[in-house]
C-alpha cells in the first residue's frame, strides 16, 4: 500500500541574498493531499520558497519540515529521492533513452525497475516512444515524460517549477488537466509555482499569493473569484477576467 501524501510545513523560513530578502520569513502549513499553487510577479520569491522542500535552495532563517521531520534531518540526496521535481527547462538526459531517463530514480535508489510503460500511459503517451531520445519528442513530450520520471520512484510530494510554462497554450492545459488528474489519482501533496493566476486558478485546490518574499493571500480559487483574498491577489484575478471580458466583446 502507498505511503500517505506528506503534508509541508514552513516555519518563518528565510532566504537572504546579501541585503535582499528572497523569502521573508514564511510560515504556513500544506495539508497533505493539497494541490496549491505559488503565485505572485517575477521576483516574489516563489520559486525560492519552493527549492527550500527539496534542499536545492538552504533557508537562510527558520526551517521546512516533511511529516514533521526537518529536510535537514537526511543527506539532500536521500530527500531528494522521495521528492518529485519538475521545471521548466524539462532537464532529461539527452543521450539517454526516454525509458532510461524514467528509469533513473529506481535505479539510483536501488528499488524494483520502473514499470515505463504504465508511467508512460500515466502521462498520456505511448509505451512505443520508451526506446526513443528526447530530442525525438516535442516539448510536451518530453515534459510529460519528466513527469513520468519525477512519478517513477514512487514520490507522494510534487514540486512543479513553471513546469507548464515553456509549452505551447493547447499543450499547456491539456498537461494541466492531467496533472491535476495524477493529483488526483495519485492522492499525492502538489505545490504548482506559476504567473499564470488562470491556471492556479483551475488547478489547485488553494492559491497562495507572494510578493516581495511574503504570502500576501492564502485563499480557495472560488474566494478570489468572488473577490477574496485582498488587493494584491485581486490584481492577479484581474487580469485573465480581463482577457476573457475583452474575449467576448470580440463576439459581440
Amino acid at each position: 500500500m502507498p505511503a500517505a501524501a506528506p503534508a509541508v510545513t514552513f516555519e518563518d523560513v528565510a532566504r537572504r541574498y546579501g541585503a535582499v530578502a528572497a523569502v521573508d520569513g514564511v510560515s504556513c502549513r500544506i495539508e497533505p493531499g493539497s494541490f496549491v499553487a505559488l503565485v505572485g510577479a517575477s521576483g516574489s520569491g516563489k520559486s525560492t520558497l519552493l527549492k527550500t522542500v527539496n534542499r536545492l535552495v538552504s533557508p537562510s532563517a527558520g526551517r521546512v519540515l516533511i511529516d514533521e521531520q526537518d529536510v535537514r534531518d537526511e543527506p539532500a540526496p536521500a530527500l531528494r529521492r522521495r521528492i518529485g521535481y519538475v521545471f521548466q527547462s524539462i532537464g532529461l538526459f539527452p543521450h539517454w533513452t526516454v525509458a532510461e531517463n524514467i528509469g533513473v530514480g529506481p535505479r539510483i535508489a536501488r528499488q524494483a525497475p520502473a514499470d515505463v510503460a504504465r508511467l508512460l500511459d500515466m502521462v498520456d503517451l505511448p509505451a512505443g516512444l520508451a526506446g526513443r531520445m528526447p530530442d525525438e519528442l516535442s516539448g510536451g513530450q518530453r515534459q510529460r515524460v519528466a513527469i513520468a520520471r519525477a512519478l517513477a520512484p514512487g514520490a507522494r510530494l510534487l514540486l512543479l517549477d513553471e513546469a507548464l510554462g515553456a509549452l505551447d497554450p493547447v499543450t499547456r492545459d491539456a498537461l494541466g488537466r492531467r496533472l491535476r488528474a495524477l493529483h488526483d489519482e495519485l492522492a499525492l501533496t502538489t505545490i504548482l509555482v506559476t504567473h499564470d493566476m488562470a491556471e492556479a486558478l483551475l488547478l489547485a485546490t488553494r492559491v497562495l499569493v507572494m510578493k516581495a518574499g511574503r504570502i500576501v493571500a492564502d485563499a480557495s480559487p472560488a474566494e478570489l473569484v468572488n473577490g477574496g483574498g485582498g488587493a494584491d491577489a485581486q490584481a492577479l484575478v484581474r487580469v485573465p477576467r480581463d482577457q476573457a471580458e475583452r474575449l467576448r466583446e470580440l463576439v459581440g
